[in-house]
């Protein structure tokens, strides 16, 4: 009887351990960042394709996006346990995608705080289909108890966390962007600032149904007038101070050229011919996602007639 609980707690503990396989790249000292894949969720990433960082608070650790599924999150935590010997004391999530708020599961099983905008109930009500991708390229024992769970502290424009050593702000840049709950995370006095997807690196930056050009366009500015020396976004591995420039240029171009397509009687479906981005086709998924953008502009800018 001891030897087959024995083989019981030896698989279970197995199917917790090393799904994911975490690597922390180093961006400061109180800060490390884990790179996501810059492929949509594949059988091979197992969901894991948006980035997620923790911050040493001296206290307590921060982490920056819950991850794709309950059994990442659990691995990470373990990780930080380990590392750090600290307790996580809050999770901030940026915005609603799956890939980055489904882990909040393992952390509201263990009464962390979730922090996220106030509007970010209203999109989870309204796209319940950004939740079926992850099961598709998990198994179940990868997706188990994975869900979605309510977020306990709703911000506004800014909520602020405090810590031994420094502080965090959670700032909201912009009425939109890639999402309407998008909100970026800046600790100045580690001169960094967590952007989510408000800034695209390593794959194309997507132009969605329910984005804002330009509010998309009015966020980016406002970092690039904060001049901080670390910007890491939601997708791609770099992080220097200029890492936010491909992605307001490209939004910038996009919109000067679908907007005079449209006022020029462009057939919507030629629109793409149009935009002239192919400075950007280093860009994973490049050729597929940027039509899509342009008609999606394009779309906005009839309805808003």
């Amino acid at each position: 009887m001891k030897s087959f609980i024995y083989i019981l707690l030896l698989l279970s503990f197995n199917l917790y351990a090393d799904v994911y396989k975490l690597k922390a790249v180093n961006v400061t000292s109180n800060i490390d960042c884990y790179i996501g894949d810059f492929n949509p969720p594949t059988k091979e990433n197992k969901g894991f394709v948006s980035n997620v960082c923790s911050v040493d608070m001296g206290d307590s650790i921060v982490i920056i996006e819950a991850g794709p599924t309950y059994v990442f999150a659990k691995e990470l935590n373990d990780l930080i346990n380990k590392k750090y010997n600290k307790k996580v004391s809050f999770i901030i999530v940026t915005n609603f995608h799956d890939d980055r708020y489904t882990g909040a599961s393992y952390y509201k099983e263990k009464n962390i705080p979730i922090i996220a905008h106030n509007t970010i109930i209203k999109e989870l009500k309204e796209n319940p289909d950004k939740f079926n991708r992850i099961p598709r390229v998990t198994t179940k024992e990868e997706y188990a108890k994975s869900k979605v769970v309510k977020p306990d502290i709703l911000t506004n424009d800014k909520y602020n966390i405090k810590g031994k050593n420094f502080d965090i702000e959670v700032l909201k840049l912009s009425k939109a962007s890639n999402s309407v709950s998008d909100i970026a995370v800046y600790i100045p006095s580690e001169n960094f600032i967590f952007t989510g997807n408000i800034v695209f690196n390593g794959r194309m930056i997507k132009y969605a149904k329910y984005s804002n050009i330009n509010e998309w366009i009015k966020a980016l500015e406002k970092i690039e007038k904060m001049n901080v020396k670390y910007v890491m976004g939601g997708h791609g591995k770099e992080f220097d101070k200029d890492s936010y420039k491909p992605t307001l240029e490209y939004l910038k171009l996009l919109n000067l050229s679908v907007r005079t397509a449209y006022e020029d009687d462009v057939d919507r479906d030629e629109v793409s011919d149009y935009v002239d981005d192919k400075k950007f086709s280093y860009y994973e998924h490049f050729s597929t996602i940027s039509p899509s953008n342009a008609k999606t502009l394009y779309d906005h800018l009839e309805w808003a007639e």
